[in-house]
């Protein structure tokens, strides 16, 4: 029996709750057999899957080993936790989701230290004043070496942090951090600001596939099977269908939907009787009625697409190129 094809998604919180949510909005569900606490589960009609429920960490270390086929994890993890990054995963799709900012954070008090240059600065005379570098508290800290070091920035050390990053200025167990925010607003909480060009990473929960998995032509049917109901998912949620008939309608008037509202035309242009599907972007579906209705359209139809099938998946041809 062949092995399993993996799929690592978060085990709590928020995050499998999007990551859950992601895969039923494409039509694929994800069960437990043992119930809510059971750490393994499959997917609703697809044999020989297997999830794994791991923490968002442990799905980077998974990823990077190839024990797992497909992952949902932070962009921030994978980058901090995987050495040449781009070599051993594929991020095959941003997920909207998970969004954070790896940032550089330094004292509000420190008025005259606005970006990168001006943070070197003050590190060159921190050194020269104390007699010791600066201390950068953070647990990003592969991210930090490379970020620093871009920017020329060399006289300082790292004080790992193992709880709240935010809070080691005012301890005095750091000058300044490297952490992640979403708002800004446990960081002014603690008197810290962002410097100007100290966004060093967005991140936002990606799914992801790894290299060193086993890629056996079973593995990436079942691949190409799962991608294909989220880019076909994915296409469905861009547009609405539109439905008409009328005697003026041609392919001059659909070229001119087209250029004009974003509209195309999947079965082709207008029948003999003037019948037309067409697929509008949600925000244009007023104006193109009201265009069509000018041109002699008695009736509009207007539906929600599920899916959109169509035979090329950008998804699974990135990961074949990846693999390639």
């Amino acid at each position: 029996m062949s092995s399993p094809f993996v799929v690592a998604v978060p085990s709590k919180g928020r995050l499998q709750e999007n990551a859950e949510a992601f895969f039923s909005r494409a039509g694929l569900t994800l069960t437990k057999a043992g119930g809510v606490r059971d750490y393994r589960g499959t997917i609703a009609g697809l044999d020989n899957v297997e999830i794994a429920y791991l923490s968002a960490s442990e799905i980077a270390a998974n990823l990077s080993r190839g024990s797992v086929h497909l992952g949902i994890t932070g962009e921030d993890l994978l980058r901090e936790n995987i050495i040449d990054t781009d070599k051993r995963v594929a991020l095959i799709e941003g997920l909207g989701f998970g969004r954070a900012d790896v940032v550089v954070a330094v004292p509000q008090a420190w008025i005259d230290v606005r970006t990168m240059a001006d943070l070197d600065d003050v590190a060159t005379g921190f050194r020269e004043q104390h007699n010791r570098r600066m201390r950068v508290a953070t647990k990003y800290i592969n991210l930090t070496r490379a970020y620093f070091a871009s920017h020329g920035v060399m006289d300082y050390r790292i004080v790992e942090s193992a709880g709240a990053t935010e809070g080691a200025p005012a301890t005095g167990a750091a000058e300044l951090i490297v952490d992640i925010t979403t708002t800004g607003a446990t960081l002014a909480a603690n008197g810290l600001k962002v410097l100007d060009d100290g966004v060093m990473l967005r991140s936002q929960a990606n799914l992801v596939a790894s290299r060193s998995a086993d890629w056996s032509p079973q593995a990436r049917e079942t691949a190409r099977i799962i991608l294909d109901h989220i880019a076909s998912r994915a296409r469905a949620s861009k547009y609405k269908e539109v439905r008409t008939r009328f005697a003026g309608c041609n392919q001059a008037l659909l070229d001119e939907a087209h250029n004009r509202f974003g509209v195309v035309s999947p079965f082709g242009g207008p029948t003999s009787s003037g019948m037309v599907t067409l697929h509008c972007p949600p925000a244009q579906i007023y104006a193109l009625g009201s265009f069509l209705r000018d041109h002699g359209a008695d009736t509009v139809s207007v539906a929600s697409l599920d899916y959109v099938l169509d035979r090329e998946n950008p998804l699974f041809a990135k990961l074949e190129a990846f693999l390639r």
